[in-house]
């Protein structure tokens, strides 16, 4: 498991885990983004890969892909934003997030080579579940990625033990059932699920799907060692595009400060 992703979980708090679709709005204005993100303070970073077919993902994801995918992004475009963005920030947690085509397509191999030279901590693939682990998994873990897995309130004490299986870093508990950013689940909801996922699991549990608001952030964070949050960033990038890295650093910080201080606040 990558260090980098263990010390983001391991600062006597609760994580902010924040997300944006790479080249959006062009390739060349996400670095500036990326760094607003850590600017805000947030612990780990998820990086989209653009997708023609985002099922998962909600109506602010999905425009996003396609004005990605529209100024041109390719895969090349990810890795090269990902290894500067090792260069510029040697700490900070760098995860890819997207859907198995544009990982497995050159070969499972391959993809976790780039993703080791690139400097990437862990990889979140959608579409791949458990029972087709050999897919991808076996090639990140023995170049030292983390496969991060997803669970969901669908996820019974039966099949948990499978999503736990070769996944490390952290796990990522989807809140509701559905699609990105439409929804949110009731805090009393997600306390169950993580009393219920964390007497199984031996990595951090971070909650996503639905998160909007600092408020809505802290909720989780109370019970949860980490919070997600994408399509209300990713929302901010498509209203100012070029010029969204102000915006992404304010609503960061509202949220890291949210997310940091909520024990604190229960």
């Amino acid at each position: 498991m990558s260090a980098r992703l263990s010390a983001a979980f391991a600062k006597g708090r609760p994580a902010l885990v924040t997300f944006v679709t790479g080249g959006d709005p062009t390739p060349d204005a996400t670095p500036a983004i990326l760094d607003a993100l850590v600017d805000g303070g947030a612990d780990v970073i998820e990086l989209g890969m653009p997708f023609t077919d985002p099922m998962a993902d909600g109506p602010a994801i999905q425009a996003a892909n396609l004005r990605s995918l529209g100024a041109g992004t390719k895969t090349a475009d990810i890795f090269r934003i990902a290894t500067d963005f090792r260069a510029r920030h040697p700490q900070v947690p760098l995860v890819l997030m997207g859907y198995a085509n544009p990982m497995t397509i050159r070969g499972p191999e391959w993809f976790a080579e780039e993703c080791r030279k690139a400097g990437v901590d862990g990889v979140i693939c959608v579409d791949i579940p458990p029972e087709e682990d050999p897919e991808l998994g076996p090639a990140l873990r023995a170049v030292g990625v983390s496969l991060i897995r997803l669970a969901t309130p669908t996820t019974d004490d039966a099949r948990l033990p499978a999503v736990l299986e070769g996944s490390s870093g952290f796990l990522y508990y989807v809140s509701v059932a559905g699609i990105t950013g439409m929804q949110q689940a009731a805090v009393g909801s997600i306390a169950e699920a993580m009393a219920r996922i964390k007497a199984k699991a031996t990595i951090p549990v971070a909650v996503g799907f639905g998160v909007r608001t600092p408020e809505q952030a802290s909720a989780f964070a109370k019970v949860a060692d980490g919070v997600v949050v994408g399509s209300a960033l990713v929302d901010l990038v498509g209203q100012h595009g070029a010029d969204a890295a102000g915006p992404v650093r304010d609503l960061t910080k509202a949220l890291a400060d949210a997310v940091h201080s909520a024990r604190e606040l229960a």
